[in-house]
């Protein structure tokens, strides 16, 4: 693999030929790099996302760029995509200089972007969204609508699970939002693909469509770039792969193949982040026994206009135990989560919470009763982005405040009890009175847990967890919710990832259209919970 070394890092650092990928192939052309960036630094303030990142990627492979939230990936991915201009350093696309802050330049150089989050119009159509947001052609849009499906056609067939181009990008699979994504960042001839955190809202089968598909673009020439947290997924699909670490390249481009994954996990972690936080006893010990923390019987509730329903939905969940849910997205999982945090009113049915009939408790009383969430979104469910964090972290205490209490709350003494608790779960912020978007995925989460798992927690439920995580964050909720099981809680967790199910699950239930149409105990056959997922064996 040729390798280049930015010449403003590390001048006189010895080569360490011990590293894979540390030779370097001094006769190199430029030519040969897709994506290449020198001493590229960005800064928001105080924040220092970026420090002298040189990186250079060879045409025509796949590279996969990892680290831990807030390490910059996403900074650096909207640097080469001209959505944020450096501070300093230089980019260079296909062998093009580019100018920092100029998404138009990027492009026409021949790099195309795929976000995190999709950006084709939910109410348009299949072809209107795509005739949007088109670059290619030039000349006026296309408003007639058989003449815009026909020109949309040719480059949907054969790539999309699309029936009807006049089918609304909301009807749509998230699966088949991404391949139109793809399409619509390849509509511009790009011969650079990045693609920032696409697994991200996919279902295992749905990450090996869509690598299957990178694949192909690969073949045809297309480099890809795309940021990933697994590192199954980075063995998977990445040819190469580079580490961001604090803002700073901390490895790479190394050969995945010859590349052991400790020394990638060792890169991505550094030392002191397997650290998990001291939760043992934070809940309250209702025994391990066979009590009963959670009871739903017969529980059925109206469809929403994102999914189905429940149906009669039976569920148990005893102290110390972990009871997860599997399902391809959109067969009633959230249904589920809403039911049993009150967010919805169910249609038939009993929720029951320890000892007490919940099922028309508010949301309010549930929480009274033990009941804690880790909502689906954490960003738009899970903690108000514009308040700060005490006040984020304190949302339960406040809630909780019972008639008869003095109507004059200690802001000091809030203050000082969440900082305690951010403390203890690791969260790493400046100051408690900081608004909570400013923290990283990451570390939202692990403020939402400080809240969460408090004292009197009885439920957890847990909705996918560790989506969007890094490696460290990944296994640190995982650690955590594994304490709050051997303190006496019950835990429902709900994931789209099989192999944290697995390894957490005590017992597994699959969801299809709002109903439970399997259950599973260790050791879990993937092939028959897959089946099940897919109403193969129904």
């Amino acid at each position: 693999m040729a390798r280049w070394r930015c010449p403003s890092t590390r001048k006189s650092e010895p080569i360490d030929h011990s590293v894979p990928g540390e030779r370097l192939d001094e006769s190199a052309s430029p030519r040969e790099w897709a994506v290449r960036c020198e001493g590229v630094s960005v800064n928001f303030g105080a924040v220092r996302a970026l420090h002298n990142v040189c990186l250079a990627l060879e045409q025509g492979r796949i590279h996969a760029l990892v680290g831990q939230n807030g390490a910059g990936k996403t900074t650096l991915a909207r640097v080469l995509a001209g959505l944020q201009m450096p501070d300093i350093g230089e980019v260079h696309i296909l062998g093009r200089p580019i100018q920092g802050g100029n998404v138009r330049a990027a492009q026409a150089a021949g790099l195309a972007m795929v976000h995190q989050h999709f950006s084709l119009p939910p109410s348009f159509s299949v072809a209107e969204a795509l005739e949007l947001t088109a670059t290619k052609g030039g000349g006026a849009p296309i408003y007639r609508r058989r003449e815009l499906e026909r020109r949309w056609l040719a480059e949907v067939a054969g790539s999309c699970n699309v029936s009807s181009l006049s089918t609304r990008i909301r009807d749509l699979p998230v699966e088949t939002r991404q391949s139109l994504e793809i399409v619509r960042a390849l509509a511009s001839d790009a011969r650079v693909l990045l693609l920032d955190e696409p697994t991200a809202l996919l279902t295992p089968s749905a990450t090996d469509s869509l690598f299957d598909r990178l694949q192909i673009l690969r073949d045809t020439g297309v480099t890809v770039l795309v940021v990933l947290h697994k590192l199954r997924e980075v063995a998977a699909i990445a040819e190469t792969v580079s580490v961001l670490r604090d803002g700073e390249m901390a490895l790479g481009p190394v050969e995945t193949a010859t590349t052991p994954q400790g020394l990638i996990s060792d890169a991505i972690i550094g030392e002191g982040h397997y650290e998990s936080a001291d939760v043992a006893g934070q809940a309250v010990a209702t025994g391990v026994g066979r009590r009963t923390h959670l009871l739903m019987e017969e529980v059925s509730s109206k469809d929403s206009a994102f999914e189905r329903g429940l149906k009669n939905v039976n569920l148990r969940i005893d102290g110390g135990e972990t009871v997860g849910i599997a399902g391809v997205e959109g067969n009633g999982q959230r249904s589920l989560v809403s039911a049993v945090a009150g967010l919805t009113r169910i249609e038939g049915g009993s929720i029951r919470i320890g000892e007490s009939e919940a099922a028309a408790s508010s949301p309010a009383r549930r929480r009274m009763l033990g009941l804690r969430l880790v909502p689906f979104d954490r960003n738009t469910e899970g903690v108000s982005r514009s308040a700060s964090l005490w006040l984020n972290q304190s949302a339960l205490r406040l809630i909780g405040r019972r008639q008869g209490d003095s109507p004059i709350i200690s802001t000091r003494r809030y203050r000082e009890h969440a900082r305690k608790a951010l403390e203890r779960w690791k969260v790493r912020y400046e100051s408690v009175t900081q608004p909570a978007g400013s923290l990283s995925g990451g570390n939202i989460q692990r403020l939402i847990l400080s809240r969460e798992l408090s004292d009197g927690t009885e439920v957890l439920v847990a909705a996918q967890p560790t989506r969007g995580l890094d490696f460290a964050a990944t296994e640190f909720v995982r650690r955590s919710l594994g304490e709050l099981r051997s303190a006496g809680a019950g835990i429902l967790l709900v994931s789209s990832d099989l192999d944290e199910l697995f390894e957490l699950s005590d017992r597994l239930l699959v969801m299809l259209g709002g109903e439970v149409v399997a259950r599973f105990v260790p050791p879990y056959d993937r092939r028959a919970v897959g089946d099940a997922m897919t109403g193969a064996r129904r």
